[in-house]
Formats: C-alpha cells, sequence, structure tokens
C-alpha cells in the first residue's frame, strides 16, 4: 500500500466513525421530533376541548421525550440547531405555553422546557392563534368573561416578539410569526368588538321587552 493510500485509509477510519454516530444521533432525534409535535398537538386539541389534564399529560410525555432528545444530542452541536429539532421545540413550546394562559398558571421559562430561545419565542407567538380560537370558542358559548384578557395578554406577547427585532438568522423566522400575529390580534380584536355589540343590543332589546 503506497504512502497516499495509507493516508485515505486513515482518513476515512478517522472521519467514517464520525459520521456514522452524526447518523444514527440524527435518525434517533427525527423519531423524537415526530413524537414531540405529535404529542403537542394533541395537548392543544385537548385544551379546545376542554380536557385540560388530557393536554397536561401529553405535555409531560413531551417533555420526556424532549429531554431524551437533548441528551441525544447533546454531543451534536450541528444537529441540536438543525430545522426538525427547532420545529419540535417550537410546538412543544406552543403547547405547554397555551396551557399556561388557558388555565392561568405562570408562563414556563425556556430553560424549564429545555429549548433554545428562537423556538420558544416562535412558540409563544403560534400561541396567540390558539387564544383567539379559545377565545372565539367562549364567545361562541356566550362567555365573555375572560375575552378581553385574553386579547389584552394577546397584545402584550406582540409588543414582547415585536422588541426581538434581530436578524432572522438569530430568530429563526420570529418576523413573519409577529407580522402574522398583528393581523390575528386585529380580527380578534374586531370580533369581539361585533360580539359585545352584538350582547349589549341583544340585553337592550330584552329589557324594552320586559317594559311592554
Amino acid at each position: 500500500m503506497s504512502e497516499i493510500s495509507q493516508d485515505l485509509e486513515n482518513i476515512n477510519m478517522q472521519i467514517r466513525p464520525y459520521f456514522m454516530a452524526e447518523d444514527e444521533a440524527r435518525e434517533k432525534a427525527l423519531r423524537l421530533c415526530r413524537q414531540v409535535i405529535r404529542h403537542s398537538s394533541s395537548a392543544i386539541r385537548s385544551l379546545h376541548c376542554q380536557e385540560q389534564d388530557k393536554a397536561r399529560q401529553l405535555l409531560d410525555s413531551a417533555r420526556e421525550l424532549v429531554e431524551d432528545m437533548n441528551r441525544a444530542l447533546d454531543s451534536h452541536g450541528v444537529l441540536r440547531h438543525s430545522g426538525f429539532v427547532h420545529d419540535a421545540q417550537k410546538e412543544f413550546s406552543e403547547g405547554c405555553i397555551t396551557l399556561a394562559l388557558i388555565v392561568k398558571e405562570p408562563l414556563p421559562k425556556p430553560e424549564a422546557l429545555g429549548v433554545d430561545y428562537p423556538a420558544y419565542l416562535n412558540g409563544l407567538g403560534e400561541a396567540v392563534g390558539e387564544l383567539r380560537r379559545y377565545l372565539l370558542d367562549n364567545i361562541r358559548r356566550g362567555d365573555f368573561s375572560r375575552c378581553e384578557e385574553l386579547l389584552a395578554v394577546m397584545d402584550d406577547v406582540y409588543g414582547v416578539l415585536m422588541a426581538m427585532d434581530f436578524t432572522e438568522v438569530i430568530t429563526r423566522g420570529l418576523r413573519r410569526t409577529t407580522d402574522a400575529i398583528r393581523g390575528i390580534i386585529e380580527r380578534t380584536r374586531g370580533d369581539l368588538t361585533v360580539a359585545l355589540r352584538q350582547k349589549e343590543l341583544e340585553a337592550k332589546l330584552d329589557n324594552l321587552a320586559n317594559k311592554l
């Protein structure tokens, strides 16, 4: 074997195990990410069905998967910051934040969830859309007790995300999420205004009918 051939063989033996380990970690992380997204999405659906205990159980299961994923990628920095990991962390953050806002619990911190800051902030933004759905469901049920409160929370989230005026390379698409939130809030404010005026009108008509 020539000297060059020996050098190439040594390079092969050095690099190939690295890529094998990366590939194995990637495959495991992909499986875990799919499960995290599935559990988180199911938890949000459960919240809208008034099944808060079920939602909490699903998010607890997702948390264990996130912890497992973080351990699997502990020595694989490139994979830890890949798109599929970001998406899973974002979905998990969205689920946990939505739960906290709906049941009026303190917001979970990124460190407690085991997620990166960009994923957390994007999840926070996505939660605004879930609050709109929850608010509209309340309106349809004739429950206006928390509508103004939830709309104020949506405004507060928008204010925080607007302040994160950094390059997309750092925030991972946060500007697009923030721009979408503005439209969501304005539509929700309009829907709530119409519903409140209709409620007020119905109350006046009922009062007038009682006087006749």
